[in-house]
């Protein structure tokens, strides 16, 4: 082997390595994120657990991204440590899946169908159909669909080339001398460690293996330690993610290490324990792909097996290792906005669903914010007003945390839906913050006019009670079609905004008018300024929430071109709710 053999092998990884990064990144993006939420949700038994693990493992190519992922559950609270364990053990089994692709590239035969079935054969066409589609389509799921057959090609590209280029290794007597040495099985184990620790993937390190068996120079007996090791290496990625976690993530990643090194361990003993008295002649054999691929397969599911009635066990073990402490402080950060752990990011398509959850949960506070700040207008209550003041600072912590999550997200790789919903919570967190600032200045009217006894006239509280209703009912149109996407129900927003700047009007006037006969005083017609214009605003940005959500469904955003074309005297269906909310919400004339 030459120098330029050795640059062919370096190539050859390389594009190994591009490839399976291409082509789990197009499975993860295909996924949607689904995978993930459900990673999140099925939990509920230990079994199910670890099927769910492995079969979510086998989608996204990935043990270390499905750790990674479980990780970042865990630090967020929306899994336990004991739901942690038997995905982390699926995993292992799951990513043994492109072993056996891989495996693939030693099939022998003259027969044209098996011919077919090699990776080599049909890659090509892979790639081919892939490079077509990613120029011509226009969709994103297509064009991610495309990256998946772009990114296999390239994989298995690059293992031929890798296998093609360590050939010439079989007639190297240094060669061989190596790899006698791990045949201590301590050192071949140390060795999978290490390369599999330095490239961060099982699956990877295992193809390179296979690769390096078309030297014929391998042995079963050096394969072996090797693959035990290359188990422990892939810890390493979930190690390096828990670091600044909380202590129950850094437990969850622990776990992963424990179960691989006690599993490697115990098999290793009773392996070569065995192995004292029976001799396997297998080991003597020329390590072959689908031998590696049957041995890495067999230890996941031998080690599962063995390990996940002691589940608890290795948690209570994580723990001992982290102790809880007195110090550890306590949850005063409210949870939806634990949901954007930057773990979460290697997903965009699952941190993005995460974003829609917080952005969710912040429009259902500010519906409580708004709900709680308007009622005590007129039937003023101090538990309410407390409410308002501790709501508004969770909503304005919640636009912190989802803001700077977003601006990181965005630089990610998203499918025009996730864009969608990106751009939906850039423009609305903003409208829910500022709704919630005017529950705040309408709590606070509310404390002033209890401080100094001030009282509105019955029809003065009637009137407001009225225009209170249509606020709270813009505000929960607004929520309730931000959380589902409804457009028929954001359609509903504009025309009752409509009626309720006609509300602020007719309110405006008849406080004049008791102000004139001193039904009313100066001093509560400023209050009562204060709350007309905090409601109107109110309004303004439930407003904002509406066309953003229906431009941005259309692909578009020119807010006063929609809405002078919607207003239009002959659009039949705005005028029909405009007067069902002009009815619905209708005062008086004389007050």
């Amino acid at each position: 082997m030459d120098f330029f053999d050795l640059l062919t092998m370096i190539g050859g990884l390389a594009l190994f390595l591009y490839g399976m990064d291409i082509m789990g990144e197009g499975l993860a993006k295909t996924s949607g994120g689904k995978m993930e939420r459900i990673l999140e949700k099925l939990t509920s038994s230990p079994l199910k657990a670890v099927l769910l693990g492995a079969g979510v493992t086998t989608v996204i190519q990935s043990s270390s991204a499905t750790t990674v992922m479980v990780v970042g559950f865990v630090n967020s609270g929306i899994m336990k440590l004991s739901q942690a364990v038997g995905i982390i053990m699926g995993a292992n089994i799951g990513t043994t899946i492109t072993s056996w692709i891989l495996s693939l590239t030693g099939i022998e035969s003259n027969n044209f169908f098996v011919q077919l079935l090699k990776p080599s054969s049909f890659a090509p066409v892979l790639a081919l159909i892939g490079i077509v589609i990613m120029m011509v389509a226009k969709e994103s799921k297509k064009r991610d669909i495309a990256s998946i057959m772009l990114g296999f090609a390239i994989l298995m590209f690059g293992m031929d080339t890798m296998s093609g280029a360590v050939k010439p290794l079989a007639d190297v007597p240094e060669f061989t001398n190596i790899l006698l040495i791990f045949t201590n099985p301590i050192l071949g184990m140390l060795a999978g460690v290490i390369l599999t620790a330095v490239i961060q993937s099982s699956s990877a390190s295992v193809g390179i293996l296979q690769a390096l068996c078309s030297t014929g120079s391998m042995s079963f007996g050096i394969a072996l330690p090797i693959i035990m090791g290359q188990n422990i290496g892939t810890c390493i990625t979930a190690l390096i993610s828990s670091i600044g976690a909380k202590k129950n993530a850094k437990r969850a990643a622990l776990i992963h290490l424990y179960f691989n090194v006690i599993g490697t361990i115990v098999f290793m003993i009773l392996f070569y324990s065995i192995n004292a008295f029976v001799h396997f002649e297998f080991l003597n054999w020329a390590a072959n792909p689908v031998g590696i691929a049957a041995i890495h397969s067999f230890f996941n599911i031998v080690a599962t097996a063995l390990l996940l009635p002691f589940g608890k066990g290795l948690v209570k073990l994580a723990t001992l290792t982290i102790r809880e402490t007195e110090e550890e402080r306590e949850d005063t950060i409210p949870s939806a906005t634990e949901l954007l752990d930057v773990r979460f990011l290697e997903k965009p398509a699952f941190a993005v669903a995460q974003c829609k959850n917080v952005g969710i949960e912040m429009a259902a506070l500010t519906k409580r914010a708004l709900t709680a700040a308007v009622e005590s207008i007129t039937n003023y209550n101090e538990k309410q007003i407390k409410e308002v003041f501790k709501l508004e600072e969770i909503i304005d912590h919640y636009e912190d945390e989802l803001g700077t999550y977003l601006v990181k997200l965005s630089g990610k790789p998203l499918s025009d839906e996730d864009n969608h919903t990106v751009s939906n919570l850039f423009h609305c967190m903003g409208d829910f913050e500022r709704i919630s600032d005017h529950a705040l200045n309408l709590a606070e009217t509310a404390m002033e006019m209890e401080s100094k006894k001030l009282e509105f006239s019955p029809k003065a509280k009637e009137e407001l009670i009225i225009y209170g209703e249509a606020v709270k009912e813009i505000m929960d149109l607004s929520a309730k079609a931000y959380e589902s996407g409804d457009m028929e129900l954001a359609g509903r927003v504009e025309p009752l905004e409509e009626v309720i700047d006609d509300l602020n009007v007719k309110v405006r006037k008849h406080h004049v008018k008791r102000l004139r006969k001193g039904k009313c005083t100066i001093e509560l017609g400023l209050s009562l300024s204060d709350i007309l214009t905090d409601y109107e605003r109110v309004a303004d940005h439930c407003s904002n929430i509406a066309v953003c959500l229906i431009q941005v469904e259309e692909d578009g955003f020119e807010t006063h071109g929609y809405l002078n074309g919607v207003k239009k005297k002959e659009n039949e269906d705005f005028q029909n709710l405009y007067q069902m909310y002009y009815n619905r919400y209708k005062i008086g004339k004389n007050r």
